[in-house]
């Protein structure tokens, strides 16, 4: 009688780190895929970039530095390799993107181009689409982290080598602008 009652708890146990392993499995997997729905978000707007910087260089030849700095950052963005790497190298073209914004607002005649205007809007939701997915990363990664830091799951996550994964967020050397209010001239 012992040794059922021996064998069942080992088998419960045993059964328990299953359970446990898969879903820190689920939920990584969860994760990664997050993050391949912000790369088709990315490649489409490194993929709108030039378009919309063709468009203005037609407009705003002067604005040359500007320009090559939201190409750089595209180019930078479209070689990165690791989850981090996209993140940091996203965040430096969201600035220069936000750069070519404000600069824009010199050119009236730009802003009326219906090709700009087309451009602009689809922009815009590509912006808007990836604020969405990102969010969504951040919502898998954190379901992760939690598992993956809580009892008994945390024992288990470090013998099967998860561990915490970082958020999507902006740089420290932004935080100040972005929690800045903006300015509203007339």
């Amino acid at each position: 009688m012992t040794l059922i009652i021996v064998i069942a708890v080992v088998a419960v146990l045993v059964l328990a780190v299953i359970g446990i392993y898969n879903n820190l499995v689920k939920l990584r997997n969860n994760r990664e895929n997050a993050f391949a729905d912000i790369d088709v978000q990315l490649k489409q707007r490194y993929d709108l970039v030039p378009q919309l910087v063709a468009t203005v260089q037609g407009y705003a030849k002067h604005e040359k530095e500007l320009l090559e700095a939201v190409t750089a950052a595209r180019s930078a963005a479209m070689n990165a390799s690791s989850i981090n790497d996209k993140i940091q190298a996203d965040n430096m073209l969201t600035s220069a993107l936000a750069g070519l914004k404000v600069s824009l607002e010199a050119y009236p005649d730009l802003k009326a181009n219906q090709n700009f205007l087309q451009l602009q809007g689809e922009l815009s939701d590509i912006e808007n689409k990836l604020a969405a997915v990102r969010r969504y990363f951040n919502s898998a990664t954190r379901e992760l982290n939690n598992a993956v830091q809580t009892f008994p799951n945390n024992i288990l996550a470090g013998m099967f080598g998860f561990h915490k994964e970082a958020m999507y967020e902006i740089e420290a050397s932004q935080r100040a602008a972005v929690e800045k209010a903006p300015e509203i001239k007339f």
